[in-house]
């Protein structure tokens, strides 16, 4: 997240930190008195950091394909500004 400073004060932009999914997998907890099953919540986190890398990959295919289409629409807008003929200098 990129730092911007204000009255002397370091602030985030607004944009949340993105979890990796390898943060997902390594992520410790505090043992409690009564705590969960070990294994039940690995499975969970494993799940969870799964689902997170499907959504990293479906993010940078999206932005990957959006800067495809707007290489198309400004070459189209480029070779239809060339093609098209000026406005006459009539009145109308």
């Amino acid at each position: 997240m990129a730092q911007v400073y204000r009255s002397g004060q370091l602030y985030g932009t607004g944009l949340p930190a993105r979890m990796t999914p390898h943060e997902v997998r390594t992520r410790t907890f505090d043992p409690r008195r009564r705590g969960v099953d070990p294994d039940q919540v690995r499975e969970f986190q494993a799940r969870v950091a799964d689902d997170l890398a499907d959504l990293h990959r479906q993010i940078r295919t999206l932005a990957e394909e959006n800067e495809r289409l707007k290489r198309a629409l400004r070459d189209w807008q480029t070779m239809h500004a060339r093609e098209c003929r000026p406005p006459n200098d009539g009145h109308w």
